[in-house]
């Protein structure tokens, strides 16, 4: 027996292990031997109604990209069966679509996998045994009839115009090379940034029919949108000089307006902020708002009726009628709520002395004639059945009281100074005037006892005017006599003037 050298032996262990790894890559590298044995894959039968050129060995696909091969195509009593073995690493939803597409011109076909809706990924996944029905699948039409149907076409196209149409085509696209080269170099980048973004596209394109069905939904909307579109593009060209004329000056319009902006930015905050107040003043009377916008245009219209009172008649004047009948002091003013006679600034006074503190408004019952557009008859605007003179008594329960029913001055004129709202005493109830006997019931402040004797009365003055003749008493009633200083001042005047009562 024969011992081989040290050195052999190891050339004979490299040589085994390069044979053994060549072997391996051939196997699994180009073999594809784990494929061969059906590891890794499962196989899925397509029916078809007839084979539409499909072959043994055809590529499948799924979204673009190849998950499998055409095992075998057999021929059945309704049509076309065909195996193919898929990629288990690949999930196929199993409601997928198949279609047979030519691959390129000379007619290599491969089948298309495509899901039936946009959310098929989220249906159970192809499993092995499963049937594709005929009903999922299409098949591309006989290349054979459509040939025929071609030439049947060509020959039906006389030779002459055939001849006219092919020069003319000639002499469209003469000298066009670069322009079609570049159409071509831009269709081909195109497509190579479609096939980089071929899963955003497919996505864009399973999600599309919900978007074009809304736009079918909504057809004649668009169509009506169209009308009024194309009447204002027709407007725009039959007054294009004018539109043009707005584009001139709409610029030093523009620069105008923000110039004014810039110039009111400081004041402007502040005229807003007043803006909300007065807002917010017009929404609480915006009924009122509302009544003398419909009464204003009737009492303008009045109005005008006025100035042409005797329109249409013989009188030569055409006016307005004045009467100059002479009413003074009737009835006479109101002085219940307001300042006595003694606290009364004079006219002729000029300085500008604080306004009391009180509420002054004539505080006679609400149904007298005396006053009725005073400020006591004013309607609440949150209870418009309600009429109060202070938004504190619209607001609550309390309800207004008088304070005298006739012309001369009541009130509390200490109160009324010091900012303290006049007692809302109901008649008869005022407990410095008759306090209940026996209840202990503690006087206001300031009242005098029960029992206590009658004050005098103040010591009352009234500046007198001679010229006139006329003073104002203590009642706040204002009197004339003419005789007191000048005896002889008796006109006519005075006799127009009746005595107040």
């Amino acid at each position: 027996m024969v011992r081989l050298p040290r050195s052999v032996w190891i050339q004979l262990s490299i040589l085994a292990t390069v044979t053994v790894i060549a072997v391996g890559v051939m196997a699994f590298g180009f073999a594809n031997v784990p494929a061969l044995l059906g590891i890794g894959r499962y196989n899925v039968t397509l029916e078809l109604p007839s084979s539409g050129g499909l072959y043994q060995s055809s590529v499948v696909t799924y979204r673009g990209s190849e998950i499998g091969r055409v095992t075998s195509v057999d021929v059945t009593p309704g049509g076309v069966r065909a195996v193919l073995k898929l990629e288990s690493s690949t999930s196929v939803p199993s409601d997928v679509s198949a279609a047979v597409h030519s691959r390129s011109a000379v007619g290599e076909q491969f089948v298309e996998l495509s899901p039936s809706r946009g959310d098929g990924d989220a249906s159970q996944p192809l499993r092995d045994g499963d049937v594709i029905p005929v009903g999922r699948t299409q098949i591309p039409p006989d290349i054979g009839g459509l040939l025929d149907a071609t030439n049947k076409a060509l020959q039906a196209i006389p030779q002459d115009n055939l001849r006219t149409v092919v020069d003319e085509a000639d002499k469209a696209v003469a000298g066009l090379g670069p322009e079609l080269s570049r159409i071509v170099d831009g269709s081909t980048s195109l497509a190579s940034d479609a096939a980089k973004n071929q899963d955003s596209i497919t996505q864009l394109i399973d999600q599309s029919p919900a978007v074009l069905n809304s736009q079918v939904q909504t057809a004649d909307s668009i169509a009506t949108w169209a009308d009024h579109l194309a009447s204002i593009t027709g407007q725009l060209k039959a007054q294009d000089a004018a539109f043009a004329d707005l584009l001139t000056i709409g610029g030093p319009a523009l620069d105008e307006g923000t110039a004014l902006f810039d110039r009111v930015a400081p004041a402007l905050p502040v005229l807003l902020a007043n803006l909300v107040s007065l807002g917010e003043i017009a929404v609480t009377y915006r009924s009122d708002i509302e009544q003398l916008l419909v009464l204003f245009p009737q009492g303008t219209a009045v109005m005008s009726a006025i100035v042409a009172a005797n329109a249409n008649t013989k009188q030569d004047y055409k006016g307005v009628y004045l009467d100059f009948n002479l009413n003074l002091n009737l009835p006479p003013p109101c002085n219940t709520g307001f300042l006595p006679v003694r606290q009364q600034r004079s006219p002729s006074d000029v300085d500008y002395p604080e306004r009391p503190a009180g509420e002054l408004y004539c505080r006679v019952p609400q149904d007298s004639t005396l006053n009725v557009r005073g400020v006591r008859n004013i309607p609440c605007e949150a209870n418009p059945a309600k009429r109060a003179p202070t938004v504190e008594m619209c607001e609550s329960n309390e309800q207004y009281v008088p304070l005298n029913d006739g012309f001369n001055w009541k009130g509390d004129p200490n109160a009324t100074l010091s900012g303290q709202g006049v007692p809302q005493y109901a008649p008869g109830q005022d407990p410095r005037l008759s306090p209940p006997a026996g209840t202990g019931a503690a006087l206001p402040p300031g009242a005098p006892p029960p029992d206590a004797p009658p004050a005098p009365p103040p010591v009352a003055f009234a500046p007198y005017d001679p010229a006139t003749g006329s003073y104002v008493g203590p009642d706040g009633n204002r009197y004339t006599q003419a005789d007191l200083a000048h005896p002889g001042n008796k006109t006519w005047q005075s006799m127009l003037t009746p005595p107040a009562s």
